[in-house]
């Protein structure tokens, strides 16, 4: 007999931090724990519904491609990532370019209601 080796990923992580837990709440947070959110995890990984739920309830984690499709299309789940690798400040970074995309899309809105002969004053 081989011992199994490799194949887990660590209860927790050096900061502390444990990852079925962290990404179930990241999942929770950004999609509440409805069947709804499920079935939208389950649209967006290609994983069967039994997975997902085991992923919303803490009890296993996402591995490979299901874990890039998370990260792909849930920004609280690449923060929790993030946070797990304890690379915290990438997340600092992130935010930063999330706030300027909203405040370009808000001037484009306002640029928009006001007219154009207005705006040159």
């Amino acid at each position: 007999m081989f011992p199994k080796k490799g194949n887990n990923f660590p209860r927790t992580t050096e900061n502390g931090l444990n990852y079925q837990s962290a990404i179930a709440a990241a999942l929770s947070i950004e999609l509440g724990n409805s069947h709804r959110a499920v079935k939208t995890v389950m649209r967006w990984t290609g994983a069967n519904e039994r997975t997902v739920k085991n992923w919303f309830a803490g009890r296993r984690g996402p591995r490979g491609e299901h874990l890039l499709s998370l990260v792909r299309h849930s920004s609280a789940v690449l923060e929790a990532v993030l946070r797990l690798a304890g690379r915290e400040q990438l997340i600092a970074g992130k935010m930063l370019l999330d706030v300027r995309s909203t405040l370009l899309k808000m001037l484009a809105s306002i640029d928009a209601t006001i007219p154009e002969r207005e705006r040159s004053d």
